[in-house]
């Protein structure tokens, strides 16, 4: 079992930034791929970036491309999302995962353990 736990979300006016991050503990050596996720009211929960853990490599939604940049400490067992040049389409429940990779990073279904999402709004 994994457990993921997300912080740093909040409410932001549109241009700012926020830095979430997401503390993994239990059989973190299972998981080679974090990612975060977010979820609109009335939307599908769908891709933002994610990383390989240990490796390090990177992956991003085009919507996150240029804004976002994630990020781990492999010592503190830490997944960040920084995310600058806030939107207001970037408002969503956030949401890390973790999973052992080997597929489309971007599939949900991929990943096989969730937290539980910390809220992020972005004011116009």
């Amino acid at each position: 079992q994994v457990q993921l736990v997300e912080s740093g979300g909040g409410l932001v006016q549109a241009g700012g930034s926020l830095r979430l991050s997401c503390a993994a503990s239990g059989r973190t050596a299972s998981s080679s791929l974090m990612g975060w996720f977010r979820q609109a009211p009335g939307k599908e929960r769908e891709f933002v970036a994610a990383i390989t853990w240990p490796g390090g490599v990177t992956y991003y939604a085009d919507s996150a491309k240029g804004r976002f940049t994630i990020s781990r400490d492999n010592a503190e067992n830490t997944v960040y999302l920084q995310m600058n040049s806030l939107k207001p389409e970037d408002t969503a429940v956030y949401y890390c995962a973790a999973g052992k990779g080997g597929g489309y990073v971007f599939r949900p279904a991929l990943y096989t353990y969730w937290g539980q999402g910390t809220q992020v709004t972005v004011s116009s």
